[in-house]
Formats: C-alpha cells, structure tokens, sequence
C-alpha cells in the first residue's frame, strides 16, 4: 500500500480555497466536494468612483489590505476545514492586481505545505451557473459579458472551449459605462443605466444594432456608443430625455445580444445558453432572453447576482474541478495579463500529486 503523503493527501476530501483579485474586487471562498462552503466578498467601487473608472495602482494597493482578512472570514465560517488546494485567478486582469492574489496564495500554499493552481478567469465566470442547485449540463453556448469581455463560446466539456465570436471593439460592459458617462451618471454606470431606463422609452431613439445584418457572431458597441454621443449632442437634455435615451441604448443592446445567442445555437446545434458576468445581470436582457429561449426552444441558465460579477467562489469551483492539476511544491506567484482562453485544455487525469518537475 502507498503510504506516502501525496497519497494520503489525495484519500482526503477535496476543499479548495480560491483567491480572486483580477480587477477591483477582492473576494475570497472555499468549495469543497458538499459544494460552496463559504463567500466573501469585497468591492471597489467606493474607491474608484471619484476617478470614473478602475485605477490599477490603487486595485492593487486595496487587494493588499483586503485579502488576507477576507480569507481569515471564509476559512471561520466555513469552520476552518482542512485546505488540500489553493486556487487563485492567474489571469488575464490587471497585472498589478493578479500578482497580488497570486502571491497571497503562493505564500498561504507555502505555510499550509497545500499545492496551489492558478486559473483562468473567464473558465471561471463559464462554469459559475454550475454552483446552482441545478446546474445546466455539458454542452451548453455561453454569453459571457462584463465590462472587459463579450464572448459567444460553445462549452463542450470542462477545458473543452471553442470560440464562437466576440466583440471586435468595446465589450458591453465597457459601452455601458461610456453611455453612462455620457449621461453624467457616474461610476459603475452600467447598473445606474440600467435603472434609468425603466423610466424611459425603449423606442424613443432608433439607434444601431450593431452587425446584425452580417453573418457571424461577432459583436461591434462603439458605433452604439456613438450613437448616444450624438443623441445627447444634438438633443434637449432633461429627465426624461436623459431616461429615454439610456431605454434605446439598452434595447439595441439586448436585441443584439438575444439575436446573436439565438443564432449561435441554431449554428451549433446546442439546446441550452449560459450567461455570465457582469451584465448578465442586467434585468431587460434576462427577460428576453428567457422569453427568446421560450420561443425558439432552447433553455437559459444565469448563476445568481452575486455570482455574475467577478467572485471567488467561481474561482474556487474552477480550482475544485481542475484538482487533478494541482501538484505539491513551493509554488511561484504567476501571472498573465493576457490568457486566450483557447489556451486551455480538459485536466489531466486523476494522477498521484507531484512536484512541479513532475518526479512523484
């Protein structure tokens, strides 16, 4: 019998704490093989909202001051299990702000002797819906839209991602917050949009839906944007006015996005959709996607709000299902600010954990 502590280490329940700090939240969790066992989480928003936007140096300082505190919280109130991995976002994100997380991790890997796994951030916010209590299965297409990223991707399997379109200028998160600074609504001003609109008239401007006309499942939001721009320019600036505007941008938004999702699973076949980050949030796109799926007979899963922004309980899950990768080892603290996520691959086969030389 192999008495090894590799071995006996693999005989114990997996629970993976997972460290998140790509942009401008901190936030820390534990997933274990009962599920999530506790969250925590930690915005920004406060701090950049003066400056109307994310300022990096200062992420990165906050991380710093925030980490370590909210994972002490998560590892109580989980009741301070056993770790036997450590996950943390790798990237992409800010470079200053990952390297943040990912030392945090290497030194907690290294005072706990626990392997520790950096992972994909976007592999994260597709595979969020499955902490719900009932997770949509493999194969599914997922939208994942925030405020760095729009992507169509068919989801195969787990590492199995094949890219179906993105945007080719702004994401749809990044063309909220520049509407939304447009109508001087400050920051974040996709959810402050958001709300505007529910006063507004979806049809009181006809702005673009962006390369609807064109094949593909390419996304464009800067013609949008400069659509409001000119509106805004050229118009009466009043309540209303301001409320009608922030409607019409949001309905070509969500026609573009609905009617994109809708072909990207008549052109794959697949009978469910995913959305994921940020704007999935948003409550007009959810409706209609849900009543587009209704209609054209294809099922839509959103993970619930707190998970649709960046979290670390996605982060952690993502570290749980890919525990085959982890290996024991002083880990170094890795970063990429860039990471296509056609890099990835399925995880390697349940193997006897090892050194990062590969020697058992």
């Amino acid at each position: 019998m192999n008495n090894t502590p590799e071995s006996a280490a693999l005989q114990r329940p997996s629970i993976i704490l997972g460290i998140e700090s790509s942009c401008d939240e901190s936030a820390a969790a534990i997933y274990g093989e009962s599920g999530l066992m506790a969250h925590a989480l930690h915005s920004q928003v406060a701090l950049h909202a003066d400056y109307g936007g994310v300022v990096p140096e200062l992420a990165s300082r906050d991380h710093i001051r925030k980490l370590l505190p909210l994972i002490e919280r998560v590892r109580a109130e989980a009741g301070n299990p056993e770790l036997t991995g450590i996950a943390y976002t790798r990237g992409p994100g800010l470079m200053g702000a990952l390297l943040v997380g990912a030392s945090v991790a290497a030194g907690f890997g290294m005072s706990l002797d626990v392997p520790v796994l950096g992972v994909h951030h976007m592999e994260g916010h597709l595979l969020s819906p499955l902490l719900e209590d009932e997770p949509p299965a493999f194969p599914y297409v997922a939208l994942l839209v925030s405020g760095g990223h729009t992507l169509l991707v068919a989801v195969e399997g787990l590492g199995r991602y094949r890219l179906l379109g993105r945007s080719v200028d702004d994401a749809v998160g990044e063309a909220f917050d520049k509407t939304a600074k447009i109508l001087d609504l400050g920051y974040p001003g996709g959810p402050a949009l958001a709300a505007l609109a529910t006063s507004g008239d979806p049809a009181a401007h006809d702005f673009p839906r962006p390369m609807l006309a064109r094949p593909g499942l390419d996304f464009s939001f800067s013609g949008l944007k400069t659509a409001v721009m000119l509106a805004v320019k050229n118009g009466e600036r009043s309540p209303q006015a301001d409320a009608d505007i922030a409607a019409s941008f949001q309905q070509a938004v969500v026609d573009t996005l609905v009617a994109k999702c809708a072909r990207a699973i008549e052109a794959t076949g697949m009978q469910r959709l995913v959305v994921a980050g940020g704007v999935g949030a948003n409550q007009a796109l959810r409706a209609a996607l849900i009543e587009r799926g209704a209609r054209d007979g294809f099922s839509v899963s959103f993970p619930r709000q707190a998970f649709c922004t960046d979290n670390a309980a996605m982060i952690a899950l993502t570290g749980y299902l890919r525990r085959s990768e982890f290996r024991r080892g002083i880990a170094g603290a890795e970063a990429v600010a860039r990471w296509p996520l056609d890099e990835l691959a399925p995880p390697m086969a349940e193997a006897p954990t090892a050194d990062r030389t590969g020697t058992a």
